[in-house]
């Protein structure tokens, strides 16, 4: 029996998303193949061959493009089993469902999955079966990644004096210990997460070193959600691989509490910390439950500089409660923070999504701003009451989308967002001094699209 396992995007990466099920499914006795919309061309062959097709959605991009491959799949295969598996699968299962697909798996999905494969073969799939969300504990495979594209095909890692290297993507744990109102994990995972077993993550590194991957990306929503396992799990990677470089993402609230292993970090090759900084103002923070302040995060910056470990933030910058001086503020925090280069541009101009499931739902100050649920969007509509923040939103978007179209410097799309920030507070534009605050760390070539209200989808080739 035929599989094909299907990703749409998945922020640059090699999809780890499909080689860690496609061991599951091999070992079960499929003959499983791989199709990357992200940067491959839609397959019509293996779209037909296929008996069953999952379509892994670990976030909101991904699932708006599937909508045109599942359609397509219909179109040309209407025998196949069409699946959806991954993170914004449960929270979207009636939309999805509406489009055809018959399975939707949420959580620990390589089981469940491998359980519908054996269930389909064996001729015992009973249709309308119920939507899994499973949080099972689960013995992992050695990702299988014979098949999948290149790693060459996927972000870089850019230096400052333009050298690129191959990026390699892998997990460490799933899920989060934490419940911030505006993440997608939470719906599904609420306060728990997984370890994947050290020795299956060493195996996949060493399988993506084999591949050409000169740094990893670990993609765990917070790599000190269990730090005694993935700070082992760097010390054995770096005395395998002592000049592998890696990055990792970790809350403003570990990165304090955990200031001592910091070092380790620096030592054992981590080149930057994502971190979700969010906002700068305090009440924001207080209604997304980050659990840190904006003193929080400076201290952070302070204490991670001191080691010599460079953090990249990310930005929700346009919510309800984001005002026109406060964007300001934001930018000029950014700015005496020494953060510029550090900054993805694309963190300047995102709008808050609210999908369903959001714990932001559950606000009296977010219920006041609420419209209808757009389908088309997977998210709910809402609209500032102050039309000024919805014009400058419009602006910045425009800004750091025709920027990085045009191929802009970092810097140089911040100081065109900063003198149309500043315009629309109606103050003076203050002169930015880039002297002596540049960041020197790399960067990796995909923008984090994670938590952004897109615009325009254009990734997946269908």
């Amino acid at each position: 029996m035929k599989a094909l396992l299907l990703s749409t995007y998945d922020l640059g990466h090699q999809p780890f998303g499909l080689a860690s099920p496609a061991a599951w499914l091999i070992e079960a006795g499929a003959e499983v193949r791989f199709l990357d919309l992200a940067v491959q061309e839609f397959d019509e062959d293996a779209v037909i061959g296929a008996d069953l097709i999952a379509i892994h959605v670990p976030m909101h991009t991904a699932t708006r493009l599937a909508e045109s491959a599942i359609l397509r799949i219909k179109e040309i295969n209407r025998k196949a089993h069409i699946c959806c598996f991954g993170l914004y699968a449960p929270v979207n299962e009636e939309w999805l469902r509406s489009l055809g697909v018959h399975t939707v798996i949420g959580g620990e999905f390589e089981k469940p999955l491998t359980d519908l494969y054996r269930r389909l073969r064996n001729n015992s799939y009973v249709d309308g079966d119920p939507t899994v969300v499973s949080l099972d504990k689960q013995d992992f495979r050695r990702p299988h990644r014979v098949g999948l594209p290149s790693l060459d095909q996927y972000a870089q890692l850019i230096w400052p004096d333009d050298r690129r290297e191959s990026v390699g993507y892998t997990e460490a744990s799933r899920g989060c210990k934490h419940r911030c109102r505006h993440c997608p994990v939470v719906p599904v995972y609420n306060g728990q997460f997984r370890i994947i077993e050290r020795d299956i993550v060493m195996a996949d590194v060493r399988q993506l070193i084999a591949k050409g991957a000169d740094h990893i990306t670990f993609g765990d929503p917070d790599f000190f959600n269990g730090p005694g396992h993935t700070l082992r799990l760097v010390e054995d990677l770096h005395r395998e691989f002592p000049h592998l470089t890696y990055d990792v993402t970790i809350k403003i609230e570990h990165l304090l509490k955990r200031q001592k292993d910091l070092p380790t970090l620096k030592e054992t090759g981590c080149l930057f910390v994502t971190t979700a900084v969010e906002s700068v103002d305090d009440r924001t923070l207080l209604m997304l439950d980050k659990g840190h302040t904006r003193s929080d995060f400076q201290a952070a910056v302070a204490i991670s500089r001191r080691v010599g470990l460079a953090l990249s933030p990310t930005f929700i910058p346009f919510t309800p409660w984001t005002t026109v001086l406060g964007y300001v503020d934001l930018l000029e925090t950014v700015y005496s923070l020494g953060l510029v280069d550090a900054l993805s541009p694309v963190q300047l101009s995102i709008r808050l999504l609210v999908p369903r499931g959001s714990r932001l739902r559950e606000l009296d100050d977010w219920r006041e701003h609420e419209g209808e649920f757009d389908p088309s969007a997977l998210s709910f509509t809402w609209r500032h009451s102050d039309a000024a923040v919805e014009v400058l939103y419009r602006r910045v978007r425009d800004l750091v989308s025709d920027g990085e179209s045009s191929g802009m410097e970092r810097r140089q799309i911040f100081s065109t967002v900063w003198q149309a920030a500043h315009i629309a507070a109606d103050l003076p534009t203050p002169e930015l001094k880039f002297i002596n605050i540049r960041s020197s760390h790399p960067y990796l070539s995909e923008s984090w699209y994670c938590c952004a209200e897109p615009t325009e989808i254009q990734f997946a080739r269908v």
